[in-house]
């Protein structure tokens, strides 16, 4: 199957703006790409691009002063499979992980691991372990918080989140990542499209997704605190420690953000 996916954004800058942009599909899917996600900038400016430290692909723009707009839109193959469930999938002690997961393991901006150490080991010290333990996780914070845009607030933390009850897609990956990284389970952040395909109608409005990885036996599997359910067609941009390591745009000058459109749709045969 294929889905089309893609974003809209404008910009009103003041001046001439730089901007770093995390909006590439990252590149574990470039071999399913049948259009490629080329990023179009009107008016047309010189667009470079890099890696960054956890691999992502990033583009760095001078936005001029005024209406800028920003834009995508690719067509991809997907295997149609849901989210991967392993239930025997081990936890691994710390001494015996990957040099390149320890990082997961720790605080970061949005993930304060040293102030929910207490609530994580309370709740979760006495169950399995495992997958178990990360799906026990993903159940507790997806009852937890109540979903709602309205309660989107980029600042909130996973403690805040905790606190609060509260958040959007971003807020439960913070909290369930926190919890998994107390419990020392490696933990990741992701974000990339993820439509509605396979979910019951009326769809709510279409906005990039965030949900995380969580490092068990010898490699990475998806897990969504938010949807809690296995899903169909993720499409991923770019995973870090949290949302302040694979933000959208990072902006070095006054601007407005005018608009924002995303899709992510199945294309039928």
């Amino acid at each position: 199957m294929q889905f089309r996916v893609g974003f809209e954004m404008v910009h009103q800058c003041k001046q001439p703006t730089p901007m770093i942009l995390q909006l590439s599909i990252h590149y574990s899917r470039a071999s399913d790409l049948v259009r490629p996600d080329h990023l179009l900038t009107h008016p047309s400016v010189p667009v470079t691009a890099y890696r960054d430290l956890f691999g992502n692909w990033c583009s760095r723009v001078v936005a001029p002063a005024g209406r800028f707009m920003l834009s995508t839109d690719a067509l991809v193959n997907d295997n149609g499979q849901p989210d991967i469930v392993a239930p025997d999938a081990p936890q691994i002690p710390v001494e015996a992980l990957p040099q390149e997961t320890l990082v997961y393991l720790l605080g970061s901006r949005y993930c304060e691991t040293d102030q929910l150490s207490d609530i994580a080991w309370k709740r979760f010290a006495e169950g399995p372990t495992g997958w178990a333990r990360v799906q026990a996780i993903c159940d507790f914070v997806h009852g937890h918080i109540e979903f709602g845009y309205q309660h989107a607030r980029r600042t909130r933390t996973a403690l805040e989140a905790y606190n609060e009850g509260q958040g959007v897609c971003r807020d439960y990956a913070h909290l369930a990542i926190a919890l998994c990284r107390c419990m020392n389970i490696p933990a990741r952040y992701c974000t990339g499209y993820l439509g509605d395909y396979g979910t019951p109608q009326p769809w709510g409005t279409m906005d990039f997704a965030g949900w995380f990885e969580a490092y068990l036996g010898d490699r990475w599997y998806t897990f969504d605190a938010r949807n809690n359910v296995p899903r169909i067609g993720r499409v991923l941009i770019a995973r870090g420690r949290d949302a302040s390591d694979v933000a959208l745009s990072s902006t070095f000058g006054p601007n407005q953000l005018e608009s924002f459109k995303v899709w992510a749709d199945e294309v039928a045969a």
